[in-house]
């Protein structure tokens, strides 16, 4: 409830500002910097990738020679990149959104049909969070490594794709609260 200022009470045509609970806006705000900062370390992977793809060209063109890890390691570190940068693309809203119908809606209808299948992402992306974690431990445990020459070990990249499906998880949450705030015509301050 909004309190009156100390100049008198508020104008009588004023409408009373309801807030989302608190622990949903901090929830959404600390979700939002984590999001940023991950994904803006996420970007520096690019500059990784460039460097691998590097040092394969000039080994090849210049040396003659061909690294059996570099192919490997750039699809490893384009994964990283991706779904570390995941939850910063969810956040900004520059996902790639394959719709027939979704751009021709009214805003509010958007905001509504956004606010019915949140849900259904979430779930899908605490399935795919959870099938990465036994993933992960079952990669970790059994000193899986790819069967190729290389044969790098795979639970380090296993943790990191199930970490950047963390952060997707979180941020569509966030996103799901502040769809659901403007829906019902709630602050988010």
């Amino acid at each position: 409830m909004s309190r009156p200022s100390p100049a008198g009470p508020a104008h009588p045509a004023d409408p009373v500002v309801r807030r989302m609970p608190r622990a949903v806006v901090v929830y959404v705000q600390l979700v939002d910097r984590l999001g940023r900062a991950v994904g803006g370390l996420a970007m520096l992977l690019t500059f990784v990738l460039a460097a691998i793809l590097l040092e394969a060209s000039v080994a090849r063109l210049a040396f003659g020679t061909s690294h059996i890890w570099s192919v490997e390691l750039a699809q490893f570190t384009m994964s990283a990149y991706y779904l570390l940068g995941g939850a910063l693309s969810e956040q900004d809203a520059v996902h790639v959104r394959m719709d027939l119908f979704y751009s021709r809606l009214r805003p509010r209808t958007k905001l509504l049909v956004d606010v019915l299948t949140a849900p259904l992402v979430l779930v899908y992306l605490g399935l795919l969070f959870y099938g990465g974690i036994r993933s992960s431990h079952w990669a970790l445990v059994n000193n899986q490594v790819n069967y190729t020459a290389w044969a790098p070990p795979m639970a380090p990249v296993k943790m990191v794709m199930t970490v950047g499906i963390g952060f997707m998880l979180l941020q569509h949450l966030a996103v799901f609260f502040r769809d659901l705030a403007k829906l019902l015509g709630r602050a988010m301050e």
